[in-house]
């Protein structure tokens, strides 16, 4: 049986055991969502980058830049974090360099030692379900939660993830994290609109007219996205492997 852990923040991620395993990020309002948007709107790769300093440098090396802090953009980039940012139009075959508050941390900081390091959110909800039923490895999900803290929407979508291996049979879990994420995904998935309402995100984007994104970020999606990232950058796995059959 392969097993299932939740870390409920980058802080918590530190205590645990990630040698070998899949890891899961998440960042539903809005890094995990936009990731996947892009790559579904066509994007070729995004470039993680943890500081604005490192973002500014590419800007200057004539890169296409989306960078935020605190939920704006910043005034040198090109864009922000929004999923409604990275429409065709703007990403399509594009190389973006990405920096976020949480979630571009997340991802740098699941790299090291992760059999496989993949971006999860509802945008591709049921291909990352169904992809993650098959491989044998244990998986590991980490909540990029916020400035270090637990946050209620990742863990709500990280218990919608180990709810449905668990289901499959071929997964257990002796992690209480996880147990508590599946707990919060039973009592949200319902209405889960109304209940990610209540996360603080909501709040800090509504205080910049930005929580207009989140019934789109939390509506149970079909993108045939797998996000994959290897250390430099993200690049979907998917549509690596259907151009190879195709």
């Amino acid at each position: 049986m392969r097993k299932i852990e939740v870390a409920f923040s980058t802080l918590l991620f530190d205590l645990f055991d990630k040698k070998n395993k899949i890891i899961i990020v998440t960042d539903i309002l809005r890094a995990s969502s936009a990731i996947c948007t892009a790559f579904q709107n066509g994007v070729k790769e995004i470039i993680p980058v943890a500081t604005v300093d490192e973002a500014k440098e590419y800007k200057n090396q004539g890169h296409l830049i989306a960078c935020e802090r605190d939920g704006l953009v910043l005034d040198f980039a090109d864009f922000g974090n929004s999923p409604f940012n990275f429409t065709p139009e703007k990403v399509k075959d594009k190389s973006i360099v990405y920096s976020t508050t949480n979630g571009t941390q997340a991802v740098q900081k699941a790299f090291p030692q992760a059999h496989k390091v993949v971006i999860a959110s509802f945008v591709n909800f049921h291909f990352i379900h169904n992809w993650l039923s098959k491989q044998d490895k244990d998986i590991l999900i980490l909540c990029a939660g916020w400035k270090g803290k637990f946050c209620l929407e990742d863990s709500v979508h990280a218990g919608a993830i180990a709810d449905f291996l668990l289901q499959t049979n071929h997964f257990t879990t002796d992690c209480d994290s996880t147990k508590a994420a599946v707990d919060l995904w039973k009592t949200a998935k319902t209405n889960l609109l109304t209940y990610v309402n209540k996360a603080a995100q909501k709040s800090r984007l509504a205080a910049n007219n930005l929580d207009d994104v989140i019934p789109y970020c939390v509506k149970l999606g079909k993108a045939e996205v797998l996000p994959v990232f290897d250390g430099k950058k993200i690049v979907d796995k998917n549509k690596f492997q259907r151009n190879n059959h195709s």
